[in-house]
């Protein structure tokens, strides 16, 4: 019997959707708008995060954000609260946002106007991290609840972040979760990772991550 042969398509997939991602990268550089892609599980307190995000820089800053869920428009609704310009992406089931599902997003947000995107994608830690969205960085938040040996699980999700924040730093006395370890398991992975420990309820650590996030849009946006 002929041996089976086993043909890999979804290395050409990603192939193409790399492309598109530098294109679109491109074409964002050359509008002087930045776009960061954040990324955590469900319950990590994204969407907290980025409201206090929003209320330390959107006097500098024109913001906009793309909230993708694959059904509900909650997260933009909330968003839409600080006054900046939001809009809802409908996955239609998938888990998972691509290169040319954000340039779509984004035209019909209309970027012309913005100095910075933030597309929060879908909450997981496997499919998000394997997709090139077009971003300038990508940007994790894990919280305390979920546990320090979460690298250990998700690696290629920690592997692929610019930023990582620790949020929910404000109930640590509560849970078995070792800081030391959490960074020593991180860095195994990805040495350029910044790290940054913070509450979004408390405002903890907060200036020190936007301080990060505004020399990144400035120097994109130079």
């Amino acid at each position: 019997m002929d041996k089976i042969r086993i043909i890999e398509v979804k290395e050409n997939i990603l192939n193409n959707n790399d492309k598109e991602a530098s294109r679109l990268r491109e074409q964002l550089h050359a509008k002087k708008t930045f776009l960061m892609n954040l990324m955590s599980s469900p319950g990590s307190g994204k969407t907290t995060t980025l409201m206090k995000t929003i209320s330390i820089l959107k006097d500098q800053y024109k913001i906009g954000v793309m909230e993708a869920d694959i059904d509900s428009s909650v997260d933009a609704e909330t968003i839409a609260t600080t006054g900046v310009k939001s809009i809802q992406l409908h996955t239609g089931g998938m888990c998972h946002l691509d290169a040319a599902m954000t340039e779509q997003g984004m035209n019909e947000l209309g970027v012309d106007d913005l100095d910075l995107v933030v597309l929060e994608n879908v909450g997981n830690l496997i499919c998000p991290a394997e997709f090139d969205t077009g971003a300038v960085k990508n940007v994790m938040i894990l919280s305390v609840p979920e546990g320090h040996d979460k690298p250990l699980k998700y690696p290629l999700m920690f592997s692929t972040v610019d930023a990582l924040l620790i949020n929910k730093i404000d109930v640590m006395p509560y849970f078995d979760f070792d800081m030391a370890k959490l960074k020593e398991y991180v860095t195994h992975l990805n040495k350029k990772v910044q790290i940054f420990p913070i509450s979004a309820k408390t405002g903890q650590g907060m200036q020190e991550w936007t301080d990060w996030l505004k020399a990144q849009v400035d120097d994109w946006n130079k």
